[in-house]
């Protein structure tokens, strides 16, 4: 069983950027997800747990393995998939993997070789094995990422933006594939699509401008808005004019016009009707408090 520990860690770029501001989070194996929009600090977090780049201050802990201060040790039972995962040119799946097991230190060649050939039955590429990576679509590439994440048993998985770009059908394998790996490993999940979360996570937690704004259960947080969602159709030009009377939590356009969920304790009238809360609900209300 694996567990990981951050405490107060801070990152600000010389840009002036505060990139991490005092997150402190405490992670058991299995399934987390991190939800955040574009710029919410994801990544940061994500790069400083893989060793990529340095913390200002904190202290993070993959059980005893302290990850800012003996990052050689942490790289040993790491798995990382980040969010460019870019290929060598002209090199096929099989040697792909190969060359990165070599680097992870499995010299014995029958072991590599059966390790190999498992990972690329597992991500469903074995047909596959002898063409070249350069040529794979999105999601062949990113089963190819995740299988080179699996390399050397990690205890902590992570994974950046995997699903981005992918059609439904390679979203829901590429699913299928995180689940498999099994409850014994910390994997994290850092995205910016709610139903990545929502389908595949039991704990979460919410980043905005460098902060943690929410941790816990999708189902918890859930419950907190249980029956203070509601919806109504609007014109297009009405939005502004109802974002000014309303706690508006989102607009999207359904059927031509925009869609507005907002939060109030009670029924606001005006044709508004309740609605169950969805967790692209407490993501928006999360991150505009």
């Amino acid at each position: 069983m694996a567990t990981l520990k951050i405490e107060n860690l801070n990152k600000v770029y010389p840009n002036g950027v505060k990139a991490l501001d005092n997150v402190s989070i405490e992670i058991s194996n299995g399934m987390f997800g991190l939800l955040g929009p574009n710029g919410a600090g994801k990544s940061s977090l994500m790069r400083t747990l893989a060793t990529l780049q340095e913390a200002d201050s904190g202290t993070a802990f993959l059980n005893d393995i302290d990850i800012l201060n003996n990052p050689l040790e942490l790289r040993k039972v790491l798995g990382y998939l980040p969010q460019e995962f870019g290929v060598y040119p002209k090199i096929t799946a099989e040697q792909l993997l190969d060359h990165i097991a070599i680097l992870k230190g499995i010299t014995n060649n029958k072991e590599r070789k059966e390790l190999v050939n498992y990972l690329l039955q597992k991500v469903n590429l074995y047909e596959q094995r002898s063409k070249s990576v350069k040529g794979f679509s999105g999601g062949m590439k990113q089963r190819v990422g995740i299988a080179q994440a699996l390399i050397g048993n990690p205890q902590l998985i992570i994974v950046d933006e995997p699903t981005a770009g992918l059609d439904p059908g390679e979203r829901n394998r590429f699913h299928n594939l995180l689940a498999d790996v099994g409850q014994d490993v910390v994997i994290i999940l850092s995205t910016h699509i709610v139903d990545d979360v929502r389908e595949l996570c039991s704990n979460m937690a919410i980043m905005n401008l460098g902060q943690l704004v929410y941790q816990g259960s999708p189902n918890n947080v859930l419950q907190e808005l249980k029956g203070k969602v509601w919806q109504k159709s609007i014109e297009r030009t009405q939005v502004a004019e109802y974002q000014k009377n309303y706690q508006v939590i989102s607009d999207k356009m359904v059927a031509g016009n925009p869609l507005i969920h907002v939060l109030s304790e009670s029924n606001p009238g005006d044709g508004f009707e309740q609605v169950e809360p969805n967790l692209e609900d407490v993501f928006f209300t999360k991150i505009n408090n």
